[in-house]
């Protein structure tokens, strides 16, 4: 695909966001809307995977560490084709596929159900290490938030990756800057996080996480990447595309109402137009 149709697909990945969140009365839209990007680039461009085979052993896997912002994910498999875009509007509802949080058991084309922040990388660095003892040539794809980064776990599963080399892996960090309780900087600072990342032996790319030309490039670097696994700390804004949430911690984990709604959609809208 190209910049714009990426620019244009995850656009409609950011409306599927909103429509969710508000059909929910519930959910994440600040943190999906940052990523949302990162995930149309994922599913639409970067991972090989087949909506109509998601039990592929060759597929590329694929495990949001930072559970909460399932709608993000959602939205860009809808978009893909894993299920109607219409479902959407179930998000959270009683018996839908569509949990609060990542489910395998309800929803196919999952490859890890997210619960507890820092549990993601772990598995995936899990998914990484199976890859290369059976032979195999699918790559690993985690995303992380900048405030998930304060879990302990996230740094043995770090210097575990880094251990064994595992290059099959790429950790993305969606460094919004904000997490539910203020900025992570003053709740309990996570910088310098490439750094961090370095310590562990990683190979380390920092980008625009809403540049597509910056996107394409970084993976294409950890594709090339050998003999370690490659962190891409993306940064990004929070609330992304939505003009009263961008930067805004209040949106973190709050749904809009009926105008706040419209209003979202009106700014999403106006993007679209744009790029037409």
């Amino acid at each position: 695909m190209t910049n714009k149709e990426l620019q244009k697909t995850a656009n409609e990945v950011r409306k599927g966001i909103v429509t969710a969140v508000h059909a929910a009365k519930a959910g994440h839209p600040g943190g999906s809307l940052s990523s949302a990007d990162l995930m149309t680039y994922l599913y639409f461009e970067e991972m090989n995977i087949d909506p109509k085979n998601v039990d592929n052993p060759d597929r590329d896997r694929f495990v949001l560490s930072k559970g909460h912002c399932a709608p993000g994910l959602y939205s860009a498999m809808a978009y893909r084709g894993y299920f109607p875009v219409e479902e959407l509007k179930t998000l959270r509802h009683l018996g839908s596929r569509l949990q609060g949080h990542p489910s395998m058991q309800y929803l196919p084309g999952l490859d890890m159900s997210s619960g507890s922040l820092g549990q993601g990388i772990s598995a995936a660095c899990g998914m990484a290490l199976a890859g290369k003892m059976d032979g195999r040539n699918y790559r690993v794809y985690t995303m992380l938030g900048d405030g998930e980064l304060e879990e302990g776990q996230v740094w043995e599963a770090a210097m575990f990756a880094g251990f064994r080399k595992l290059d099959n892996l790429t950790v993305i960090v969606d460094n919004n800057g904000l997490q539910i309780d203020g900025p992570v900087d003053k709740v309990c600072s996570p910088y310098p996080i490439d750094k961090k990342f370095e310590a562990f032996n990683f190979h380390v790319i920092n980008i625009d996480a809403h540049d597509f030309d910056q996107i394409r490039a970084a993976f294409d670097e950890a594709k090339n990447t050998k003999g370690m696994p490659t962190a891409i700390i993306a940064k990004s804004t929070k609330g992304k595309g939505v003009s009263f949430m961008e930067n805004q911690v209040g949106w973190h984990g709050k749904a809009p109402n009926d105008e706040e709604y419209a209003t979202a959609m009106a700014d999403l809208e106006k993007i679209g137009a744009a790029l037409a």
